[in-house]
């Protein structure tokens, strides 16, 4: 089963501002697992491009928040979630783009970022 993964970085990702809840290692262990990896932020693309690279992990797509519709038509998965700390930004763009959304602690509890050893 394909799974694709948005990640927002601000208040999600430990290397946000504000820090998130989700490491980079539990990025790597679902990247690992085979499944397509992305950020999708109000962050300038080429600034998320340079928080991935600096941290080694290969992405499948960067891309502005507003623009994740353009993810899904793009790549084909049995499954689209976006992972977001915003009400009014996140979800809304997730549902919109007809993705489900999960808040950080939600996504942690899945065994998508556990490691495999």
């Amino acid at each position: 089963m394909a799974i694709l993964i948005s990640y927002d970085i601000d208040g999600t990702l430990e290397v946000g501002d504000p820090p998130g809840p989700l490491t980079m290692d539990m990025v790597r262990n679902s990247k690992a697992k085979g499944f397509l990896i992305g950020s999708c932020s109000d962050r300038p693309m080429s600034a998320q491009r340079a928080i991935w690279e600096r941290h080694g992990i290969a992405v499948d797509f960067v891309i502005p928040k507003h623009m994740l519709a353009d993810v899904k038509a793009k790549f084909e998965a049995d499954a689209y979630v976006h992972i977001g700390d915003r009400e009014d930004l996140d979800r809304r763009y997730a549902l919109k783009a007809g993705f489900d959304f999960l808040w950080p602690h939600e996504a942690m509890e899945k065994s998508w970022f556990a490691s495999e050893g």
